[in-house]
């Protein structure tokens, strides 16, 4: 008796290839591919497909969800989407590994606005003992990759210095550990410290040994080098590559703004170089907002020490004053908060910073160091930061891939968190026909799957892991939006992990198959 029989629709493998008309057989967590004539099986359930695409699981290679969804472990925003496995620790910020608790919940702390809180306190420090925290405990699969700020938090500590050559050999310690446990690569996020305080020569040393073990190097660029050229950031990114023979993943790769350069530049230098032998892949989202903690925009110098230095800035008068002056206005004029926890400042959620000035009678910039402090810094901003124009020729290059960034907390958080998935298949899909249907789900099956290196998942193939989305084409969409964000995609009617139905139609089933993935197995 099988567990699972899905007839009668449309099997799109997330090859790219057309698609064919299949059952897809289940049995435990694997899968087997039969052609051809069903009648005869026996399955406990079946799934009358009819009408519908059947197609691998979505792999979303930019998560923040590694610690809120250890206290929401439906993870309904993405599970509905049709996500069933994420990477976290993207940016530089993995949540392990640590020396001790009291620096992991530090670290948690200075990025809450953007990665949130797992329920406290922690219970683990090494990579292995997160990974294992996922097991058959939350609703996706969870990949990880290991953020640079906790490996120098461990070697260097919080400062903004060079690391030594005996701290240097540490930190590459660190990294080989956390291959070894299941990590599959290195992610730097270099506008957030203190990874951002790491160099060009110390991060191409700790790719080397991330790449000797069949990893990538994945990262969020430094752009303050901007003022070096337009395409500087991702230079150096590529530089990283080259000095440790170590292949390179640019996350949310996308012209940031109308009349900066050219759309071309950025697909150029992707273009060059694999012309020239790199493996470079992008990623990018499908909405034209940022969104991160809103202590981005802040200097490095009010965060050089820790969390610790950064409110004692908030509080200072001269540090105020200097940063005001450093702050962009942009920052202050274009961008949104969301995620007040206190109950005198929910009044602000979904707030322009200006407009939450006038509301209070202050300077903007002040309004948004006293909301800091308030909040402890647990503060998400969605702002301005992508040319909606040229936005479709990120999605649909072919060395592109799609990853949602999206953040999971606040009452108004980035509609990607939402949408991500869903727009694609309706808008870039179905309506602007910018991709076809096939390569749309490989850019959000088997590229993404290929880029980390998951041997059995990302694929419709026999003995391939059951990671499985069933949605109706010509319906699937998603009404979220900037200013109303909160709602389910429509049409995608099931969604299975692992072998067992999470989405029944439209639903939560309340099962949590997901597992953490572990690197260096032949089975995930």
């Amino acid at each position: 008796m099988l567990d699972l029989l899905i007839q009668n629709g449309l099997v799109i493998d997330g090859s790219g290839s057309p698609g064919f008309f299949a059952a897809v057989i289940i049995e435990g967590d694997t899968i087997t591919i039969q052609r051809g004539e069903v009648s005869h099986l026996e399955a406990t359930r079946t799934i009358d497909a009819s009408g519908y695409v059947v197609c691998p699981g979505f792999v979303d290679l930019h998560s923040h969800a590694g610690l809120t969804i250890m206290g929401e472990p439906h993870h309904d925003p993405k599970v509905r989407q049709g996500v069933t496995t994420e990477l976290i620790g993207i940016d530089g910020m993995s949540h392990a590994p640590f020396k001790t608790r009291e620096e992991q919940e530090r670290y948690i702390w200075q990025d809450s606005g953007l990665n949130g809180y797992p329920p406290l306190p922690t219970d683990w420090l090494t990579v292995a003992e997160q990974l294992s925290k996922y097991d058959n405990a939350v609703a996706v699969n969870q990949a990880f990759i290991l953020g640079n700020s906790p490996v120098r938090i461990w070697g260097v500590g919080w400062n903004d210095r060079p690391a030594t050559s005996s701290e240097l050999e540490d930190m590459k310690s660190v990294v080989r550990e956390a291959m070894e446990e299941g990590a599959w690569g290195l992610s730097t996020g270099l506008d957030y410290p203190p990874g951002s305080y790491a160099s060009t020569a110390e991060l191409s040393e700790l790719a080397e040994v991330a790449a000797r073990l069949g990893g990538h190097y994945h990262t969020h660029t430094r752009a303050s080098l901007r003022t070096n050229g337009l395409l500087a950031p991702w230079e150096e990114a590529l530089e990283i590559g080259r000095n440790g023979d170590c292949p390179v993943h640019l996350t949310h790769y996308r012209q940031g703004a109308s009349g900066v350069g050219s759309h071309l530049d950025y697909l150029g230098l992707v273009e060059n170089a694999r012309n020239d032998g790199m493996d470079v892949t992008f990623d990018c989202y499908t909405y034209p907002y940022s969104g991160t903690t809103v202590t981005i925009g802040f200097p490095h110098w009010a965060k050089d020490g820790g969390p610790e230095r950064l409110m004692a800035a908030l509080k200072d008068a001269d540090d105020r004053e200097r940063m005001k002056r450093e702050l962009s206005r942009d920052r202050l004029e274009n961008n949104w908060l969301t995620n007040f926890n206190q109950p005198q400042n929910k009044q602000y959620e979904g707030k322009l910073i200006t407009d939450i000035g006038e509301m209070r009678g202050q300077d903007p910039a002040d309004a948004l160091f006293d909301l800091l402090i308030e909040e402890n810094l647990f503060i998400s901003t969605v702002g301005l930061g992508t040319n909606a124009q040229t936005l479709y020729a990120f999605v649909s290059h072919p060395a592109g891939m799609i990853a949602s960034d999206a953040i999971l907390f606040g009452e108004y958080p980035n509609p990607r968190t939402y949408g991500c998935f869903p727009i694609v298949l309706a808008e870039f899909v179905r309506a602007e026909q910018h991709l076809k249907l096939p390569e749309a789900i490989r850019k959000m099956t088997s590229f993404p799957a290929q880029r980390l290196g998951l041997p059995d998942r990302g694929l419709l193939r026999d003995g391939f892991k059951a990671d499985i989305v069933i949605f109706d084409p010509d319906t699937v969409k998603t009404h979220a939006t900037k200013d109303d964000p909160k709602h389910y995609p429509v049409g995608i009617d099931y969604v299975i992990v692992n072998g067992q139905v999470v989405i029944q139609n439209g639903e939560n089933t309340g099962a949590l198959p997901g597992r953490g993935l572990r690197r260096g197995h032949a089975s995930t």
